[in-house]
């Protein structure tokens, strides 16, 4: 479990569930398991816990538990499997965003810069669509929007264009000597991380995704349910940040005639929780985390 996936921010993501030895709750990001086992740790004999997960290497790390019910699915049909397990609402939902560290080392994957891998992208392998027909297949506007908006790329036009100048680009190799023109010196990392994101992003179609998930959290959590989610770029924390304050991903809030807000949750705290110095220390990719938990009014 620790080789998969070393949890962040463990204790605070599960202490913001509150949770309950009876409750139901949701892990939508099981991975190794390790937000699991600490939930399970909690509960008492007549709780239960369901877990998804899209990626097939997962699995091995299934917890033999009768309160323990797995799923292999996206998290974009939580509300329809919880619901087939029996319940209508739960009583905590956690997710812990992003690539898990088995994936990032997975050379064949292509998550990573640190690989020559094929340019696959893919957290469930039973999708169509790569990175590598990402980069091949889309248009100069199409592939200037995926930088521009899902990495943040200063130049996404000419980083587009030049891609496109230099395709077919098959592997994560030839996609960096491609690009390696706009890389700033010293800062070759960070741009690469930027289109590699931009990628990820759009084979996995994760922002919709996460709209999805958090509307539907919404619909099943119960009155003072908890929602614990983990983020870990700009473009996700936004969304998470905007759905928990005002309901809405536009930020924007709606208050009724008498000047009252109206939103479905409330943030517990104003700013998120991050990790420690120490966590860090231990586990360099959770520099980036951040975690905001909300209860449903």
């Amino acid at each position: 479990m620790t080789t998969y996936h070393q949890p962040v921010l463990l204790q605070e993501s599960v202490n913001g569930l509150n949770i309950k030895p009876d409750g139901v709750y949701v892990d939508v990001t099981f991975g190794g398991g390790g937000h699991s086992r600490e939930i399970l740790k909690r509960l008492g004999p007549n709780g239960t816990l369901i877990a998804f997960d899209q990626d097939p290497d997962a699995q091995a790390n299934i917890i033999q538990d009768p309160r323990f019910k797995f799923v292999d699915q996206n998290f974009k049909f939580m509300k329809n499997w919880v619901r087939l397990s029996g319940f209508k609402q739960v009583d905590g939902i956690l997710a812990d965003l992003g690539v898990s560290s088995h994936q990032f080392d997975s050379e064949q994957r292509g998550f990573s810069i640190r690989f020559d891998a094929a340019l696959d992208m893919r957290m469930d392998q039973q999708r169509k669509k790569t990175a590598a027909d990402i980069i091949n297949e889309y248009d100069e506007k199409q592939l200037t929007n995926v930088l521009r908006h899902y990495g943040e790329v200063e130049n996404a036009f000419k980083v587009a264009r030049t891609i496109i100048a230099r395709r077919p680009l098959y592997t994560s190799g030839e996609l960096m000597n491609a690009i390696e023109p706009f890389c700033q010196k010293g800062k070759e990392h960070k741009f690469h991380a930027q289109v590699f994101q931009a990628l990820r992003i759009e084979v996995n179609e994760e922002l919709e995704v996460l709209k999805d998930f958090l509307q539907q959290a919404n619909d099943i959590l119960k009155q003072d349910g908890r929602l614990s989610v983990i983020s870990y770029h700009s473009l996700e924390d936004r969304l998470v940040k905007d759905f928990m304050k005002t309901g809405n991903f536009e930020g924007e809030p709606q208050k009724d005639f008498f000047g009252n807000l109206l939103r479905p949750l409330a943030p517990l705290q104003s700013k998120p929780i991050i990790p420690s110095e120490e966590e860090i220390e231990k586990n360099t990719r959770a520099r980036s985390a951040k975690l905001r938990v909300a209860t449903k009014l």
